[in-house]
Formats: C-alpha cells, sequence, structure tokens
C-alpha cells in the first residue's frame, strides 16, 4: 500500500493543480465516486490502470507518471502537446492552468491569445473584452460612440 500512497499523492496534487473537486474528477473516470477518489488520494484504494489513464487525461499529468507511482517510481510531469519537444520540463500550477485553458479553446482564441503573447493585438484585445464587460452588464451589443462637441 506504499506505493498507493504516493499513487494517491500525486491524484490529490494533480487533481488541485488542475481546479478539480473529488466528484468533478469521479465524473470524469469511469466506475468511480467521489468516495472512490478521497480513498484512492489517501492511499486506501488502488485504482485500474484504465482509471489512472482517465484521472491523468482529467488532470493534465501524463498517464505514465502515475503509473510509475503505482510501480515506485516518482514525478508527475505535463503532457507535452503533439508534435512538441518532449525534452523535460518542469511547468508551474499557473502555466499547466494556462495550457489546459489553451486546450480547452476554439481556434480563433487561440489565434488571439498567440497574437496577445506576441505583442501584436493588445489593443484589439482589451477592446474586445472591454465590449464583452459592456455587452454583459447592459445587454447592448455595442459600446456607444465617442461624440465630438
Amino acid at each position: 500500500m506504499a506505493n498507493a500512497k504516493k499513487v494517491g499523492q500525486l491524484i490529490k496534487k494533480a487533481r488541485t493543480e488542475a481546479g478539480l473537486t473529488q466528484e468533478q474528477l469521479a465524473r470524469k473516470v469511469r466506475d468511480c465516486s467521489a468516495s472512490d477518489v478521497g480513498r484512492a488520494e489517501r492511499g486506501e484504494k488502488e485504482l485500474t490502470a484504465e482509471q489512472l489513464k482517465q484521472v491523468a487525461k482529467a488532470t493534465g499529468v501524463t498517464q505514465k507518471s502515475l503509473l510509475d507511482a503505482a510501480k515506485g517510481r516518482s514525478s508527475v510531469s505535463v503532457k507535452p502537446p503533439a508534435g512538441a519537444n518532449t525534452s523535460s520540463m518542469q511547468v508551474t500550477a499557473t502555466e499547466k492552468k494556462l495550457v489546459q485553458l489553451y486546450r480547452a479553446a476554439d481556434s480563433q482564441t487561440k489565434k488571439e491569445v498567440m497574437a496577445t503573447l506576441k505583442g501584436e493585438t493588445v489593443e484589439t484585445l482589451v477592446g474586445s473584452l472591454i465590449g464583452s464587460a459592456f455587452s454583459a452588464l447592459t445587454g447592448k451589443k455595442e459600446l456607444p460612440e465617442d461624440e465630438e462637441d
């Protein structure tokens, strides 16, 4: 059960860094309840290899890191994007969250994010954010035009 404890610690760390509750994670893992997730995190229950794969997918860590922990080896790593250089890299929780949000975004949002990170469209992004906030607050689709006196 020593390995189960280590796996449990890694599951909890991955789950919390992904911003998921035990209940939310359980919904993403077949044949697993929130109680099962809690027991696994405490090292009281060993999840199947398939369940570990689903936990890894849901939390953004590699399946290998969880399976290695189950075999007594350690280290959690973030999955590299397809086609990326797979050399080892440490990332912060914030960087991991940014990767997860980017992966979940639609293609237009990804283009805007990349342009912003390159410093190409800060004004456009800020204007878009202000316009979205205005629409949400007022129910109107467009900002009023500036009036000249």
